[in-house]
């Protein structure tokens, strides 16, 4: 494991791993970290395949330096181009599940002359706004915005999920559903139909709001959220190879 200080001053853990190129790099969801099951995976498909490949803990998250409860989605996402500038060379191909999806689209609006392609695994682009923010009864935004927090259980660890009024409104500075979102790169969207935490709405509605040559999803009968299965690994693997073709 290495560490990266970014402009910011954040103190960023990555593992990089040499190859050839389009590199990969993977971006993680809200509160997971880079030693995640598809994190892992696709570190040894590119070994075997000879790929480049990064991964990443944006701050407060695993390793990285931080609290989780300051950070925010431009905090995460200037981490994620940070790491893109400072640790690879050339176009990559950004692979962002959950809330990586939607780091990903911002990485590639703001830098797209470094994005070779990009995988979405159960992308949730505005999920601030559209699902936490949406979600919420006047009773909980009230305390959110008077308490300046709210605590929600959470199926993926004992501790709850902690959703602050800033996350709610440095999302909105960062939506990407609201404006024109070209995306001139091959793009490949995988969703789980029994995904109880991002609809597949969701990923309909990118699909339909998105601009490019080559936008594709497809839609896995009943995998969920996680979408780590074997079959669903292999499937994210295939889908980083259709979008990119190595350089060397």
């Amino acid at each position: 494991m290495e560490f990266l200080t970014t402009p910011a001053g954040r103190r960023i853990a990555f593992r990089r791993r040499a190859g050839q190129g389009p590199g990969v790099v993977f971006l993680g969801g809200f509160k997971s970290d880079m030693e995640g099951t598809k994190a892992q995976a696709l570190d040894a498909w590119a070994a075997a395949a000879g790929r480049a490949f990064l991964r990443f803990d944006y701050s407060g998250h695993g390793s990285s330096a931080g609290a989780f409860e300051a950070g925010a989605i431009g905090d995460w996402a200037a981490d994620a181009m940070a790491v893109v500038a400072a640790l690879t060379t050339g176009p990559q191909v950004l692979v962002g599940s959950s809330m990586g999806g939607w780091i990903a689209l911002l990485v590639a609006r703001a830098m797209p002359a470094r994005v070779a392609g990009l995988v979405g695994i159960a992308a949730a682009p505005d999920f601030t706004e559209d699902l936490i923010w949406a979600g919420m009864g006047a009773d909980d935004r009230a305390r959110l915005w008077a308490e300046g927090r709210i605590e929600r259980p959470s199926d993926y660890a004992d501790a709850p999920y902690v959703y602050t009024r800033r996350l709610i409104e440095d999302g909105r500075r960062h939506l990407v559903l609201r404006a024109p979102l070209p995306l001139p790169f091959p793009v490949r969207l995988l969703q789980g139909t029994a995904d109880a935490d991002v609809p597949v709405d969701v990923a309909l509605r990118l699909l339909a709001h998105a601009t490019g040559p080559d936008i594709r999803l497809m839609l896995v009968k009943g995998a969920d959220h996680r979408f780590s299965t074997p079959d669903c690994l292999r499937l994210i693997e295939t889908a980083v190879a259709e979008v990119s073709q190595p350089d060397g």
